[in-house]
């Protein structure tokens, strides 16, 4: 938070028609409760490049697009497409709620004094309406096959019982009883995901995953 750059914009449009429309508001934006807004517009601290769009993907109302700064390492991941080296959790996890695409790359020459590091403008627009899921499922999932990215999914009953213990209910044990590797199997086969590796799929197949999963008692 810097109140030097808040008074800069506000002597700029002092004595303008601008100056009435205009609100400042001075605060950490991932704590600050924010208004409802149509476009937002952000030279990121590259520090907390995670926290801002988690944040932005989860305000209500929806907004219409964001125009986002970021450095270009991350802005890539953002734009990642599956089965290519840079898709990882934070690409699905994004991509579930947002369409992202790059504008543009920056190069470090048009800063002053010039970073380290190369940045790029991402476009975000919220999906409208928001998928039908719960996020931590989601992310859940997908940060458990996300790990095993080259895995064929019929070799996931290798991970059943992670699988399991993330779908059950929290203040219950799994069941031991529970042929978790058949429904596992039973899953793949419903969903036709047998021999597709973790890394390459796109986040309806992931989608497609949680609401087959949910269904069955796993706990």
């Amino acid at each position: 938070m810097d109140p030097r750059m808040a008074a800069e914009v506000l002597k700029r449009v002092q004595g303008t028609p601008h100056q009435r429309k205009l609100e400042v508001i001075i605060g950490d934006f991932i704590k600050t409760d924010i208004p409802p807004f149509e476009v937002f517009i952000s030279n990121t601290p590259y520090q907390i490049s995670s926290p801002l769009t988690f944040r932005l993907l989860s305000h209500r109302p929806l907004f219409r697009v964001a125009i986002l700064m970021f450095q270009r390492e991350f802005a890539l991941r953002l734009i990642a497409q599956p089965g290519t080296t840079l898709w990882s959790r934070l690409s699905a996890n994004v991509q579930l709620y947002a369409k992202v695409d790059l504008v543009t790359n920056v190069p470090k020459s048009d800063f002053r004094p010039p970073p380290k590091v190369e940045s790029a403008v991402i476009r975000l627009v919220p999906r409208d309406p928001p998928p039908p899921v719960v996020f931590e499922e989601f992310n859940g999932l997908n940060r458990i096959i996300g790990g095993y990215g080259r895995l064929r999914t019929r070799k996931w009953v290798y991970l059943c019982h992670e699988i399991a213990g993330h779908f059950a209910d929290p203040t219950q044990m799994v069941d031991d009883d529970i042929d978790v590797k058949a429904l596992i199997n039973k899953v793949l086969q419903e969903t036709g995901y047998v021999e597709c590796r973790a890394a390459k799929m796109e986040i309806n197949d992931i989608l497609k995953w949680v609401s087959s999963l949910l269904p069955h008692t796993l706990g």
